[in-house]
């Protein structure tokens, strides 16, 4: 089942409105949008996620981690876009029909920086209850554990929960605060 950014943005409201504790049965659950990267499946927490998108061109920046494949404008703003793929150490991503980007904010350092997510397919955005949400595991994940926010139980499964914030590294973090001027650059040309 694939989401549209109208619904995402209706969740995230309920979800304000919860964190604001205006109705106390909802506190204890979280709702996540999930997605896949190759046949593994991820999860992020939607109060972070500004829009999802269709896949389109990304322009190439020269000097880049291997991780940011380029730029895209979205609405007159440069918006930096990671492979999440290549940020976990595996292969570029295959571009398909179902690819997105996943347009979300991060904290970085002093700043909130607005970044967008290639991921291989959108799925679906669950309530996933804290009590359902272990610790990430001190080994044998295939990513770097204090990237992963927790393990949330979903049907019987588990799903990757990602810190957002933290899968981008410090240096990563110089790079996406450079092309900050790229925006100076862009409304010139």
């Amino acid at each position: 089942m694939e989401t549209s950014s109208t619904e995402l943005t209706t969740q995230a409201r309920r979800q304000a409105v919860v964190s604001r504790g205006e109705h106390q049965e909802f506190e204890e659950q979280q709702q996540y949008l999930m997605f896949l990267l190759g046949t593994e499946v991820f999860a992020i927490g939607i109060l972070g996620i500004k829009e999802i998108i269709e896949y389109h061109s990304v322009t190439e920046v020269p000097m880049m981690p291997a991780c940011i494949r380029g730029v895209i404008n979205l609405r007159g703003a440069v918006v930096p876009v990671m492979d999440l793929q290549v940020r976990f150490g595996r292969p570029p991503s295959d571009i398909t029909k179902r690819t997105c980007i996943v347009i979300v904010e991060v904290q970085l350092e002093e700043e909130r920086q607005v970044v967008g997510l290639i991921v291989d397919m959108v799925n679906e955005v669950l309530d996933i209850a804290a009590t359902d949400i272990e610790p990430p595991p001190a080994f044998g994940a295939k990513i770097h554990s204090e990237l992963i926010l927790g393990m949330g139980k979903v049907k019987g499964n588990f799903v990757i929960l990602l810190n957002v914030d933290r899968v981008f590294s410090m240096d990563d973090a110089a790079v996406l605060a450079s092309l900050g001027s790229l925006e100076a650059a862009a409304a010139i040309c």
